[in-house]
């Protein structure tokens, strides 16, 4: 079996996984079990499709459609490859996680969520292989609808259908710009296919409003300032597996939509283009990272994180466009070589963080910081999941998520040699702008680690909790041995994505990595071996490991564990530093930014006479954006609402008048 047919046994087993969930819907175990098995099974099938096709030429899979639908065309060149590995990486993760994760629901029915989960999984599938723009729009709705169901799993609970309602809105707007520009591909290619997109001739008026389209539209789902709002929200609600899928692939899905639309269908690139993408990629990365910060939600917190790190792949991005407009092919390299390597570290890091988050709420069932701590003592192999993706996402090496921002820095480094003064002055701020982002996200990495896994226990539940069980743990190890074999196996995984840029994005190869050194190319500024990073910090940590042992032994006998001193009132683990009080500088510094609501607290304890006059500011940081967004738009769907309603006459004849209108306006517009 080729690449391709491997594929469709993938999509067919998610489908037979789907069908029997629902049919085992009233046997819980018997659900979560097949649900998971057949999930995992289908995943391990994509994977080997993924290495078919590694090793073959580009394989297609075609069937006829009427006009103008077109071809139904299936393909796996090397960036849909790369998808669908992401996509069946996870799945395989998140399957085996879920057999025991499900039961954290004893009241709800494991059956709808199995079926919806592996129907969105081989929706995404679809989605990231199918070539023709009217199968792909069907593909891309199905997925939305599935995903919106399992943002609303807990459709008891007013915030998650809040939620849902709020996702579906924001992912239908998306949806109709991308429409709008297939439509105008359509109507130069005459055809639906992409292969026909990629030789229509379009002016540069329409060029650039196709990438308008495209861009923002894609944008919608991927979760770009200012239509990020709908992610803070889903994530919380849906639960962890599903957030793990939402944010660790189906996001990467407009990535990918915008690479295909933007930059492979479109060919050659503009200058302003790739500022516009660098640009709003940057603003995403900074405002995601400064809203993580504030946030004491785990996957709230998350959830900040995500809009983040698709502002530093969109970074990436924007630097391959500029290269490829400004004709610096080393740049345009580099930049789209950073934009994949990090979308496929954050997938990982990322999914299994959203999987520890699970486990932290399966046990405690709270996902906020302040009500945990000590975890690290009661719950280890967590921990220690959890500590690997903290660093992955910190960007420490020697793991994954180092080597992606290296590149990227990498990437704006070479844009040294532009002609272009705008480039010289943005690629160097950009370098800066990441800087601060990557200081940002490790104080956020230390938040959410510190104050769930150390220090005393600051609630009762977290004193009285034990691991979770081995197919939870098993899904988490399958991510973390990845975040580490992707950060040492960087001189393997660089030549592959090398590959996908070059063949798939239109540009020129070049040489960056050896057997175990990753350099930039011809640029001769920097290399990196991550695998000698690992040597050298484990011979680092010899002797301070030598010391603290012995040092420690020879303490121990004299040690006296006593509560802190607490000037003179008892103790209270509630004294002890938490994720509120370690945020609180940067909150103070960065208040213009959060626009904080004071929360006026009750008085506490022997201290009555000076808490009447306290007050608890920098409890919660307001969304402005979406506090900006939402009073206008609201406005102007009230006003349009009430002028368009003078339509609905409710008369038969009068609606059959607007039906034949509209065809002939469509026709007309089609065959002009």
């Amino acid at each position: 079996m080729d690449a391709v047919q491997l594929l469709l046994l993938s999509v067919l087993l998610f489908g037979v996984s789907a069908v029997a969930s629902l049919l085992l819907s009233r046997l819980s175990l018997a659900a979560r079990v097949t649900s998971g098995l057949i999930g995992a099974t289908a995943s391990g099938i994509g994977l080997v499709a993924v290495a078919r096709a590694s090793i073959e030429d580009p394989t297609n899979l075609e069937t006829s459609a009427p006009p103008p639908f077109g071809h139904f065309t299936l393909q796996m060149d090397n960036l849909s490859a790369l998808m669908v590995g992401i996509i069946c990486t996870l799945g395989l993760a998140v399957s085996i996680y879920s057999i025991s994760y499900l039961a954290h629901y004893p009241t709800r029915n494991p059956g709808v969520l199995g079926f919806f989960t592996n129907l969105f999984m081989a929706l995404m599938l679809l989605v990231v292989t199918v070539a023709n723009a009217f199968y792909f729009l069907i593909f891309w709705e199905m997925m939305t609808l599935a995903s919106y169901f399992l943002v609303i799993f807990e459709s008891e609970k007013k915030e998650s259908i809040q939620a849902g309602y709020l996702y579906m809105l924001v992912a239908h707007a998306g949806t109709a710009l991308i429409m709008l520009s297939f439509f105008i591909f359509y109507t130069k290619a005459g055809s639906f296919d992409f292969a026909d997109f990629r030789q229509a001739r379009l002016s540069s008026t329409a060029r650039d409003l196709v990438f308008l389209l495209a861009f923002f539209g894609f944008g919608a789902k991927a979760g770009i300032v200012p239509l990020h709002i709908w992610l803070p929200r889903a994530h919380p609600a849906a639960p962890s597996p599903v957030s793990a899928l939402l944010s660790g692939v189906m996001i990467k899905t407009a990535v990918y939509g915008i690479l295909r639309i933007c930059v492979d269908m479109l060919g050659a690139s503009v200058l302003w283009w790739g500022l516009v993408v660098l640009c709003a990629g940057a603003l995403s990365a900074v405002l995601g990272v400064f809203f993580a910060l504030a946030e004491h939600d785990l996957k709230r917190i998350l959830a900040y994180s995500s809009v983040e790190n698709v502002g530093i792949i969109l970074m990436g991005v924007g630097t391959g466009m500029i290269g490829l407009a400004t004709d610096l092919p080393m740049v345009a390299l580099l930049g789209f070589l950073a934009a994949l390597y990090h979308l496929l570290n954050h997938s990982f890091f990322k999914g299994l963080l959203f999987l520890c988050a699970g486990s932290l709420d399966y046990r405690l069932h709270t996902r906020n910081l302040n009500e945990m701590g000590g975890l690290g003592r009661l719950m280890p192999w967590t921990g220690l999941t959890f500590l690997v993706g903290a660093l992955a996402i910190s960007a420490i090496p020697p793991l994954n998520g180092f080597v992606s921002e290296w590149l990227t820095y990498q990437s704006f480094f070479a844009g040294n040699r532009a002609e272009e003064f705008i480039v010289r002055a943005v690629l160097p701020l950009s370098a800066a702008i990441l800087a601060l982002v990557g200081a940002l996200a490790l104080m956020v990495a230390v938040k959410m680690y510190g104050g769930a896994f150390t220090g005393p226990a600051r609630s009762d539940r977290a004193r009285q909790v034990d691991e979770v069980p081995g197919p939870m743990l098993t899904g988490m190890m399958i991510l973390a041995i990845g975040c580490i074999a992707l950060g040492l196996g960087a001189s393997l995984v660089v030549p592959y994505l090398a590959n996908v840029v070059t063949d798939v994005l239109n540009v020129p190869s070049a040489e960056v990595a050896t057997e175990l050194w990753v350099y930039p190319g011809n640029m001769g500024t920097a290399v990196l071996s991550t695998p000698l990073i690992a040597i050298l910090l484990l011979g680092l940590l010899v002797v301070p490991i030598v010391l603290v042992t012995v040092y420690g032994g020879y303490r121990a006998g004299r040690r006296v564990v006593d509560d802190p001193w607490a000037c003179g009132y008892g103790y209270s683990s509630q004294m002890s530093s938490s994720a509120s009080s370690f945020d609180k500088p940067i909150a103070v510094i960065f208040s213009w930014i959060y626009l904080l609501r004071s929360v006026t607290r009750k008085p506490l304890g022997a201290i009555v006479t000076w808490a009447k006059r306290s007050k608890e500011s920098l409890s919660r940081a307001e969304p402005f954006v979406e506090n900006a967004i939402r009073p206008p738009s609201t406005r102007v769907v009230d006003y349009l609402g009430n002028h368009i309603q003078a339509l609905q006459m409710g008369d038969i004849r009068t609606y059959c008048l607007y039906i034949v209108l509209t065809l002939i306006i469509l026709l007309i517009v089609v065959f002009h």
